[in-house]
C-alpha cells in the first residue's frame, strides 16, 4: 500500500501534478491582508518564483481601491529564474513593462503580501466598497496581455 502511494507520487511528480491531479502551483493564492506570518509569506513567494521558472505560469498581484485597480504580472524570462518580465497595468495609465532581477521581484512580492491594507481602504466606508487585494499563480495563457 505504501509502495503504491510512493509510485503514485512519483508519477504525479513526473507529470507535473499532485496525486490528486492538480498542478503544484494551483493552490498558490492569497488575499491581502493575510493572516500568514512573515516566514510563511517568504516561503509562499519563494515557491511561486520557483514555479514561474519551471512551469508556463505567471504570478499576478491585483490591488483594488475605490475607483481604481492595478494589476502586476510577473513571468520568468530565463530558465534559471534570475530575470523576470514585470507587466504593470493601471486603470488610469495603461500597461508598462520592464525586465527586473529575481531579488527585486521577491522583495516586491513580500512587501505587497505583508502589507496590512491598501492605503486607500483604511477608512471603513471605503473598505466596504473595495475588494481585497489578491495574489495568485496562473497559467501564462490566462494572463491578460498588454
Amino acid at each position: 500500500m505504501a509502495s503504491e502511494r510512493i509510485s503514485e507520487k512519483r508519477s504525479a511528480d513526473q507529470a507535473g501534478t499532485n496525486p490528486d491531479g492538480e498542478a503544484p502551483w494551483a493552490d498558490i493564492e492569497v488575499t491581502v491582508p493575510t493572516d500568514r506570518d512573515h516566514a510563511s509569506v517568504v516561503a509562499l513567494v519563494e515557491c511561486a518564483l520557483v514555479e514561474l521558472t519551471h512551469e508556463a505560469v505567471g504570478a499576478v498581484f491585483v490591488s483594488r481601491q475605490v475607483g481604481r485597480s492595478t494589476r502586476t504580472q510577473y513571468v520568468a524570462v530565463d530558465d534559471v529564474g534570475e530575470q523576470f518580465q514585470k507587466r504593470h497595468f493601471d486603470d488610469r495609465l495603461g500597461w508598462h513593462e520592464t525586465t527586473v532581477p529575481r531579488r527585486t521581484i521577491r522583495d516586491e512580492l513580500i512587501t505587497q503580501l505583508t502589507q496590512s491594507a491598501s492605503p486607500m481602504t483604511e477608512h471603513p466606508r471605503e473598505a466596504a466598497a473595495s475588494e481585497p487585494d489578491t495574489f495568485a499563480v496562473k497559467p501564462v495563457r490566462e494572463l491578460q496581455a498588454p
